[in-house]
């Protein structure tokens, strides 16, 4: 997969899958990435071999997009996302609301300026999750956001198919992110390793024993953002859970 001087904006971008996917774009020749996050220290850490603008912001804030110059872009991948726990009941509506702000409607802006931006053909990945698909208790918020944007991806899909655009959605299971490490996982990390408690967690519920890399999953992203390997592919969930919904 060859990434030749194309344009990609990506959100979620200072860490885990979003930064791996960055650095595997740049690593394959990408010419100029648009990386978005809340954060301007995480972002100016980023250190990658070609043109790079960071953005400091709100994905979930319109305005944040009215004055984002994207120019013309080849790729996107929409990958900005926040979890949330709580029973249905008992969620507070501000907690639903912090969930769904970015994780839908800024998904929604995202993706609605990258279309925006791609005038002559374009990809577009949008990275749901394993949630969309299966009930958990305690994830009402985060699943319906990620059903919802898995839904979103395969509308657009047939909306913009004619102008050769494809949007295709990757849902994985656990993958080794920030997003585990709660007091308790950094506690166990301490008494066995990282990797162990990782795999500790992955065994309770994923058959292949192990959560995914955010690397195995930035190159299956490349994989669905390529018109070498995956032109056919529009309208498209991958997948990526280590049999976690069988």
């Amino acid at each position: 997969m060859h990434f030749s001087g194309t344009s990609t904006l990506i959100t979620g971008a200072a860490s885990g899958i979003g930064l791996a996917t960055a650095r595997h774009l740049a690593e394959h020749g990408a010419g100029r990435l648009i990386l978005v996050d809340r954060g301007a220290r995480a972002l100016d850490a980023i250190d990658l071999p070609c043109e790079t603008l960071r953005v400091d912001g709100d994905v979930g804030d319109p305005g944040l997009w009215a004055k984002l110059p994207l120019r013309e872009l080849d790729h996107a991948v929409v990958n900005a996302g926040v979890a949330g726990v709580g029973p249905v009941s008992e969620m507070p509506f501000e907690g639903w609301r912090r969930v769904l702000s970015t994780n839908l409607d800024g998904a929604f802006l995202s993706l609605q300026a990258s279309l925006r931006a791609m005038r002559h053909g374009g990809s577009v990945v949008c990275v749901a999750s394993a949630a969309g698909f299966k009930a958990e208790k305690g994830i009402g918020a985060y699943a319906a956001s990620k059903a919802g944007l898995i839904q979103l991806a395969r509308v657009a899909a047939k909306e913009v198919a004619e102008r050769k655009i494809r949007v295709n959605a990757i849902a994985p299971g656990g993958v080794e992110t920030s997003i585990w490490e709660s007091e308790e996982f950094q506690h166990r990390s301490s008494e066995i390793g990282r990797e162990a408690a990782f795999a500790e967690i992955a065994s309770m519920g994923t058959p292949l024993g192990r959560f995914a890399k955010p690397e195995e999953i930035a190159a299956q992203i490349a994989f669905l953002l390529s018109n070498e390997t995956a032109g056919t592919m529009t309208g498209s969930v991958l997948l990526s859970d280590g049999g976690y919904l069988l």
